[in-house]
């Protein structure tokens, strides 16, 4: 019995002594191994690929990377969510060249299976709601193309939410509300427009 035990024990320690020579080999390895493996650079957008250039609250100011020596266009845009918090809806805004009516647009995307007679309306706080049309479908949704004046920005530079409603095609009598959030929404918009015009 007493030589069993004794050689459980001297089993134990060769295992032990094993690991202990494994892991000093490892160590050693691992302590050569930045001098023989790339740990690679950072690659930023590719020409054509979308990045977040800043967030401002709520908003994240996107663009799209352009050729080099050409300025990458931008916009401010929100991912808007229903209630049970899928993604339902995008919302892009840009300024505009002075000297028009509009001083933003905005492209608004919904899904394929919105009613597009029914439009779309857009309210901030509740008030001064506006419906406007859908101007195309494709592949990635349905498309609003909206004009912003100098008045409704700054309803929603003053606004804490503003709506997006639209109508499912499937559901007719029912209507989808989708929440914008305002915040960030003033800082955003005055950073696009510096973009715009660097």
């Amino acid at each position: 019995m007493r030589s069993i035990i004794k050689s459980v024990f001297l089993a134990a320690l060769l295992c032990q002594a094993s690991a202990a020579l494994a892991q000093e080999a490892t160590a050693e390895t691992d302590a050569e191994a930045p001098a023989d493996l790339s740990l690679g650079e950072p690659v930023g957008p590719q020409v054509g690929e979308p990045y977040i250039r800043e967030e401002f609250g709520d908003w994240s100011l996107r663009c799209i990377k352009a050729q080099e020596g050409e300025r990458d266009p931008c916009n401010l845009y929100q991912l808007l969510s229903n209630a049970e918090g899928i993604s339902v809806a995008e919302f892009n805004m840009f300024p505009l060249p002075e000297g028009q009516r509009a001083v933003a647009g905005a492209t608004i995307v919904v899904p394929l299976e919105t009613l597009l007679t029914q439009q779309l309306t857009i309210s901030v706080d509740g008030q001064n709601a506006r419906r406007y049309p859908f101007t195309f479908c494709n592949r990635a949704g349905c498309v609003a193309r909206v004009g912003f004046t100098q008045e409704e920005i700054d309803e929603f530079k003053r606004g804490a939410a503003a709506t997006v409603r639209l109508v499912p095609a499937a559901a007719p009598t029912e209507e989808v509300v989708l929440d914008v959030s305002l915040t960030g929404f003033t800082a955003g918009f005055t950073s696009s427009t510096q973009t715009a015009s660097e």
